[in-house]
C-alpha cells in the first residue's frame, strides 16, 4: 500500500501575505469550499501572521478572525479547519474563539530557538480538543542539533505533531533532509514540513522532506504566500501522485480551484523576482517582502539592500519594525556618498 501524505493547504493563511491580508470572508468561504471538495485534508485560515495578526505592525486584514472562522466553518464538509497562532501575537482567547467555530487543528508557531514559549498554548489547544502542532519557524538559522532539541521540547509539552519550517525559503534539499531525518529519529510523533519557494526549491524541498520521513506537508494554490510563496499545492499533488504517494486529493479538482477560483482573487502574480530571491539568498523571514518594498520606496533605496542587511542582522519574524530602521540607515549612507 502506498504511503499516505497529509496535505495542509495554507492558501487562506500564508496566502494572505501575498494579498496584503485582503481576502474577504466570502473569498475565504469560496476557496475553502473548493479545497474541501477537492479532498484537501486540512485547511488553515486567518491573517498571514496568525490569529490576532491584524494590526499596525503586520497589516490590517479585511475582516476579523471571527468573521473568517464563521465564514469558513460554515462551508467545510470533510476538511479540518486549522488556525496558526504565534504566542505573543495571538493569545489563549483567540484559541478559544477558534475552538468555538470548530477549528480542529492549532499550529503554535515559534522561532526555532523559542519552543518554550509555546507550552501553554499547546496544552490549551489539547484541552480544547484540538490537534496541537508545534511549528518551528526559520529552522535554517540553526544547526540540526538545535532543531532536534527544540522539537523534543514541543513533544514534552504534548504536541501531537511537529513541523520543521523553512520560513525564508533559504534551505536546499540537503538541509531539509538532515533536519527532518534527525527530528524523525528523535521524537515519536509525526513530522511535517512547510516550505517557501524563494530559491525555486519548494517542491523539491517538500519532496525531500517526504522522502526523509515527513508525514504531512504544506502547500498553497498557485504557490500563494509570503516572499516568493509556498510549495504549489496542485503541483505537489501531481508530483506525489506520479511517485506513488497517496494524498487523497483529486488532481483535476485542485487544479480547478487554483486556476478558476484563486487566480481571479490574486493581486499580483506569485513569482520569484529579484526581491523575493533576495529573501531566500539572505535567509530573511518571508513576510518581510511587502514591508521592505514599501520602505524601499519611502526611503529611495534598493529593497535588496534592505533584505540582505536584515539577513546580516539575523532578524526574525516579529521584527518588522526594524525594516524601517534599516531602510533609513541605508538612505543616510547613500546620501553621505
Amino acid at each position: 500500500m502506498s504511503k499516505h501524505i497529509r496535505i495542509v493547504d495554507t492558501t487562506l493563511r500564508d496566502g494572505m501575505h501575498a494579498v496584503s491580508h485582503r481576502f474577504t470572508p466570502d473569498d475565504m468561504a469560496e476557496i475553502a469550499a473548493g479545497l474541501d471538495a477537492a479532498g484537501i485534508d486540512t485547511i488553515e485560515i486567518g491573517h498571514g501572521d496568525g490569529l490576532a495578526g491584524s494590526s499596525f505592525q503586520y497589516g490590517f486584514a479585511a475582516a476579523t478572525d471571527e468573521d473568517y472562522l464563521k465564514a469558513v466553518s460554515g462551508v467545510l464538509k470533510n476538511a479540518k479547519l486549522d488556525v496558526l497562532l504565534l504566542p505573543g501575537i495571538g493569545t489563549m482567547e483567540e484559541l478559544e474563539l477558534a475552538a468555538k467555530y470548530n477549528a480542529k487543528v492549532a499550529r503554535v508557531a515559534t522561532h526555532v530557538t523559542e519552543a518554550d514559549i509555546g507550552e501553554q498554548h499547546l496544552k490549551l489547544a489539547k484541552e480544547l480538543g484540538m490537534e496541537a502542532v508545534g511549528f518551528l519557524m526559520m529552522s535554517h538559522m540553526v544547526g540540526v542539533d538545535k532543531v532536534v532539541e527544540q522539537a523534543k521540547l514541543f513533544e514534552s509539552y504534548g504536541a501531537d505533531k511537529i513541523y520543521v519550517t523553512d520560513s525564508a525559503g533559504a534551505m536546499t534539499p540537503k538541509d531539509v533532509t538532515a533536519r527532518i531525518k534527525a527530528v524523525k529519529e528523535a521524537v515519536s510523533v509525526p513530522i511535517g514540513h512547510h516550505a517557501h519557494n524563494n530559491l525555486s526549491l519548494a517542491v523539491a524541498n517538500t519532496l525531500a522532506a517526504v522522502e526523509a520521513g515527513a508525514d504531512m506537508v504544506d502547500g498553497t494554490c498557485k504557490g500563494l504566500g509570503a516572499g516568493a510563496g509556498n510549495t504549489q499545492t496542485e503541483v505537489l499533488v501531481a508530483v506525489l501522485d506520479k511517485l506513488g504517494y497517496d494524498t487523497g486529493i483529486d488532481l483535476y479538482k485542485i487544479m480547478d480551484v487554483a486556476d478558476d477560483i484563486v487566480v481571479p482573487k490574486m493581486k499580483r502574480a506569485q513569482v520569484i523576482d529579484k526581491n523575493s530571491l533576495s529573501i531566500g539568498y539572505a535567509g530573511v523571514y518571508g513576510s518581510f517582502l511587502l514591508h521592505s518594498l514599501r520602505a524601499a520606496e519611502k526611503f529611495q533605496v534598493d529593497a535588496r539592500d534592505i533584505l540582505v542587511e536584515l539577513g546580516k542582522r539575523k532578524t526574525v519574524g516579529g521584527q518588522e519594525d526594524m525594516i524601517v530602521d534599516v531602510a533609513y540607515e541605508l538612505s543616510q549612507k547613500q546620501a553621505a556618498n
